[in-house]
């Protein structure tokens, strides 16, 4: 792995390190310690706005903005998996579990458990 790959691979872990070092913070000098002093739902209100301008950025086809837009829309996400006490690489090692199934495979097994779970 390369020196930048692996700058690359730590950005989620520095960027949820920053999060958690703001999440009680001075909400008039940080836009993380705002959202959290907000509460839960300002954290999942800005996820559905980042997500539709990300929807809306792919439709227009500009790789700028479809970038950009992802970057929020995850950036969102860091700071609602700081708010649950979960960081990227549980989401990472979920990931992980799920390499080389089939999508349609792992699809089915989560509708067939959740069908045991509701017995």
């Amino acid at each position: 792995m390369t020196n930048e790959q692996g700058n690359k691979d730590s950005i989620l872990k520095r960027l949820a390190e920053v999060i958690e070092s703001r999440k009680n913070g001075d909400p008039d000098k940080s836009y993380v310690a705002r959202l959290f002093a907000k509460g839960p739902d300002a954290v999942l209100k800005k996820i559905g706005e980042e997500a539709t301008e990300t929807v809306m950025a792919a439709k227009d086809g500009v790789p700028e903005r479809i970038i950009a837009e992802t970057a929020d829309l995850w950036f969102h996400c860091l700071i609602m998996l700081a708010q649950h006490d979960l960081s990227p690489d549980d989401v990472l090692a979920e990931l992980a579990r799920r390499e080389g199934l089939s999508g349609l495979d792992e699809f089915a097994a989560r509708k067939s458990q959740q069908r045991e779970e509701g017995k």
